[in-house]
């Protein structure tokens, strides 16, 4: 990573110089680019993928083609998924894995009708607040056994397959298992990703010898192998799901766990559910936007779309600082009302239609200076008076869509394989808070805050587009600039994921964590204008400019029904591609 700071009146012009450097001739434009294409977009990265029968986006080209053969198999999207995302937790298993958390957003063709998936893990029931505090933590550790939570991958899986599954799961992982043993090659962005989590992965001797090579991670183009994960997913495919949670797969964990300092319990496994949800929605300029409600943070990007509604973006300007400040602004407002709020439902009565409400939303933007920034916001009053990780979508020829998005939560996750299974486990029990008061408060046996989203976007009653932007907190700022980009901005959906992107960070935490001191900071991304910079500068806000990652991973399928075409968009960020038949 690499960083400058824009944000001290006197000193920010000498750093805007070395700014300009760096973006070249490029600095009045908002763009990634430009590039030497022969038409098209000049700033655009590559072409948009269009197709007409069945496509997949990923952020690994095995893995998309894994899917892409599904499909042509005769599987449909949610095979086709399944089969994508077990790729996935092979040749990028820093970012996912069946030792981790799973959301779905899927629209099925023939109800013509979104239905949301909830497969995520709950906290062991042996654990408790005391635990940390008898160890004098007063936040949970990110790596190790104290960061746990079920995985509910498989159970996804499971629960996605048997609604609306075709292909029998032999089928559906085998691609996987055929490159868990014969071996992948790794690509350039996952390498480096692989290199970041080599000195933790060297502190457990089970997960040295799963991901690294004579204690070193490997490098890009090196061929890999993980035949412990084969053989898992080998159990999988001939014993269901009942081999994860009551068979040898959970027995091994527990076990695992009892000698490292863990609290699973056979219990915790045997009682794992799933959960369908009702997806919730704003209307945004005529487009209804669909997201999944809490223990996620979806409903973040609906406040924020919601706020900046109220003006007129498209007459501020793509990179504009009027835009970015609004913006920035918006996301605080959303992200304060997160860490208060978002939470297990099961576990409180959560305001979710108040808080995407267009009143409240009203009452939100008038809290918003247009020439200052906000150092200090709360959360709102949403009574009205009275919250690293793979996206993938597909979409099949009977137009069945599938918005997916799974993960480990941090690089690796806890950092820890349970034996010779070939996987880690999640640390998304370090996203609870300690505080007894908290709606996110840890308690035994809940399901932690949890930042994947995925996404979908319908017109006149039919999907038109199933999108999602990976990574962290930047996940809902991500949703909502892709669609400004599209729908504000007009621009199609491979230029609107390679536009650069702003993202705020220091917002207080769903784990108790205040927000930063001063308001916390603007990174931006090569390609916003000098000219907006400046302007946010002047706003008071602290800008850095940042590169090497944390700008997320877009991945995208908009149908043109008129036409009857697929065009998909994948990210420049990451390694991966769209492709389709």
């Amino acid at each position: 990573m690499s960083l400058q700071r824009f944000s001290e009146p006197g000193a920010h012009c000498v750093l805007l110089l070395s700014l300009c450097f760096v973006l070249g001739d490029n600095t009045a434009v908002f763009s990634a680019g430009p590039y030497d294409r022969p038409s098209g977009d000049p700033h655009q990265s590559r072409s948009t993928v269009i197709t007409t029968s069945g496509m997949v986006a990923s952020s690994h080209p095995l893995a998309v083609a894994a899917g892409v053969d599904i499909l042509k198999a005769g599987g449909n999207a949610v095979d086709a998924a399944i089969a994508t995302n077990a790729m996935l937790g092979l040749v990028e298993p820093m970012s996912c894995g069946i030792g981790g958390d799973l959301f779905v957003i899927y629209w099925d063709a023939k109800t013509e009708k979104l239905y949301g998936l909830n497969a995520s893990g709950r906290s062991p029931y042996a654990i408790h607040r005391n635990v940390f505090a008898d160890q004098e933590l007063d936040m949970i550790p990110v790596d190790g056994p104290l960061s746990w939570s079920v995985p509910g991958c498989v159970d996804g899986w499971f629960e996605l397959h048997e609604r609306f599954g075709s292909k029998p799961f032999d089928k559906i992982l085998g691609p996987a298992i055929e490159y868990g043993r014969d071996g992948f090659p790794v690509s350039e962005v996952i390498a480096g990703y692989w290199k970041g989590g080599e000195q933790n992965l060297a502190k457990y001797p089970d997960s040295a010898s799963t991901f690294l090579v004579d204690g070193k991670a490997p490098r890009e183009g090196d061929v890999v192998r993980n035949p412990n994960l084969a053989r898992t997913y080998e159990r999988i495919a001939e014993r269901g799901r009942e081999e994860f949670y009551r068979g040898s797969i959970a027995k091994r964990i527990v076990e695992y766990s009892k000698a490292n300092g863990g609290f699973f319990s056979m219990r915790d496994f045997e009682d794992h559910t799933s959960t369908w949800v009702e997806p919730v929605s704003t209307n945004y300029r005529g487009y209804e936007v669909w997201e999944l409600p809490p223990n996620g943070q979806g409903i973040a990007a609906l406040e924020m779309l919601n706020i900046l509604e109220g003006y007129d973006l498209k007459s501020l300007g793509a990179g504009s600082a009027e835009y970015l400040h609004l913006f920035v602004e918006a996301k605080k407002l959303a992200f304060a009302d997160r860490a208060k709020f978002y939470s297990d439902p099961e576990f409180n009565q959560l305001p979710i239609a108040e808080l995407i409400s267009k009143a409240y939303a009203d009452r939100q933007r008038q809290r918003i200076d247009l020439n200052k920034a906000a150092t200090d916001v709360d959360a709102g009053d949403p009574k009205l008076q009275n919250g690293d990780t793979v996206y993938l979508t597909v979409v099949d020829k009977d137009r069945n869509c599938c918005s997916f998005i799974q993960s480990n939560y941090y690089g690796f996750g806890s950092k820890m394989v349970p034996g010779d299974l070939g996987f880690v486990l999640q640390n998304r029990g370090a996203l609870f808070a300690l505080d007894e008061d908290h709606f996110n408060g840890l308690e035994p046996h809940k399901r932690p805050f949890h930042t994947i989203i995925p996404a979908m976007v319908t017109k006149d009653g039919k999907p038109w587009l199933c999108f999602g932007v990976m990574g962290g907190d930047m996940q809902p700022q991500g949703h909502v600039q892709v669609l400004v980009n599209m729908i504000d901005f007009g621009m199609n959906v491979q230029s609107a994921g390679d536009a650069p992107r702003v993202r705020h960070v220091g917002s207080q935490q769903p784990t108790g964590t205040p927000m930063a001191a001063g308001g916390g900071t603007v990174q931006v991304e090569s390609g916003i204008p000098e000219e907006a910079i400046r302007g946010l500068v002047r706003r008071g806000h602290k800008v850095t400019f940042a590169v090497g990652g944390g700008y997320g991973g877009y991945q995208a399928i908009r149908i043109d029904w008129d036409r009857g075409t697929l065009h998909g968009a994948t990210e420049p960020r990451k390694d991966g591609m769209a492709l389709g038949y």
